[in-house]
């Protein structure tokens, strides 16, 4: 099945890379902005070139991988291409992902359909292809899944009953929120880029902020910070992670303890794979190095996908509006649910 980052899902940003805390960020619909974040030194094929007189460092810490793949979609706005590939020796496995173009004529030159190669440029502060050639012209027709990799999933999808370890130690399971529209995000707090991991923790922390000014809609919504990287995010690590973002003297002057309502937490190593697997989250450790995509999405009242954006480029505004029209379906779901309790008793 087709592992496939950006299907019809809403459109996103350009993606950047760092060699030593590499963020790859994935986006959608279609173009996903992704980031991957290193924990250590850079390990690639090869050697890493010595720095030449006039050479920035970023271009001297510039690593190349040759791509193979067909293209599923082109987006001019953004500058970018969406590549269904195959494996990437020494870089990342076979999916369906977005890649910025460094020559903005090759858009003109590639349809969906076309068989491509390509390098894959990463250096410390940015992802891109380059010597795009086109092997074998396509229909221009959308590919098909291709069976190596995932099929994405999509809004409408039923949510699985996930497990997750919070920042109290408590396990927690997604259709505890059943009746709340759940606003989720994948991080990990060591992420050290501040248009990444840390931006989309302020975006959550604003739509938090906005939220409480509005208790009916704060009443039926939840938030959810989820750390991949369960190993170093213990519960006392997500708490200290947290401490600058959740108030706890907003919280209490409503009557409520932090993380009443904006819990952060672990996946557990046992579920991972399959969490990663359904929200569309890339992620890759090697050598101390984490590649990584992003992923948040909206889960109506009803446990449902309600809205996907893997990317880091939504703004809080487009998403409380969002989060606020899912939350709508809670109150008559809450009164069938006090109907059938009133009937059978």
């Amino acid at each position: 099945m087709n592992r496939t980052w950006g299907a019809d899902i809403p459109a996103v940003k350009p993606a950047r890379v760092a060699a030593r805390h590499l963020l790859l960020g994935l986006g959608i619909a279609l173009s996903l902005s992704a980031a991957a974040c290193n924990r250590g030194t850079n390990q690639s094929q090869g050697q890493t070139p010595a720095q030449s007189p006039g050479q920035s460092q970023s271009q001297a810490n510039e690593k190349r991988y040759h791509l193979s793949g067909t293209v599923v979609s082109v987006d001019k706005d953004q500058q970018r291409i969406v590549v269904n590939h195959s494996e990437i020796p020494g870089f990342m496995g076979a999916m369906t992902m977005p890649y910025p173009i460094a020559d903005p004529q090759t858009l003109d030159r590639v349809s969906p359909g076309d068989e491509i190669t390509a390098d894959v440029v990463v250096t410390d502060t940015s992802i891109h292809l380059d010597n795009v050639v086109v092997v074998k012209k396509g229909s221009g027709a959308k590919p098909g899944p291709s069976g190596a990799n995932q099929q994405l999933s999509a809004p409408g999808d039923q949510v699985p009953d996930f497990a997750l370890v919070n920042q109290d130690g408590k396990r927690v399971h997604l259709e505890q929120y059943r009746g709340k529209a759940i606003l989720l995000t994948f991080i990990y707090t060591r992420c050290p880029l501040p248009d990444y991991c840390p931006l989309v923790t302020h975006n959550f922390a604003q739509i938090e902020k906005d939220l409480a000014k509005t208790p009916d809609v704060y009443a039926k919504t939840h938030l959810l910070s989820i750390s991949f990287d369960p190993q170093y995010d213990t519960p006392a690590v997500l708490r200290t992670y947290a401490r600058p973002f959740v108030s706890p003297q907003d919280t209490q002057s409503q009557g409520k303890q932090p993380f009443d309502h904006w819990e952060f937490a672990s996946i557990l190593a046992s579920e991972r794979a399959d969490i990663a697997r359904f929200f569309n989250l890339f992620y890759s450790e090697d050598g101390g190095q984490i590649t990584h995509s992003m992923s948040t999405a909206i889960i109506a009242p009803d446990g449902h996908v309600s809205h996907w954006y893997n990317d880091n480029g939504w703004k809080p505004a487009d998403v409380l509006s969002d989060l606020m029209a899912s939350s709508a379906a809670a109150a008559p779901q809450e009164r069938s649910a006090l109907t059938a309790s009133h009937n059978h008793s």
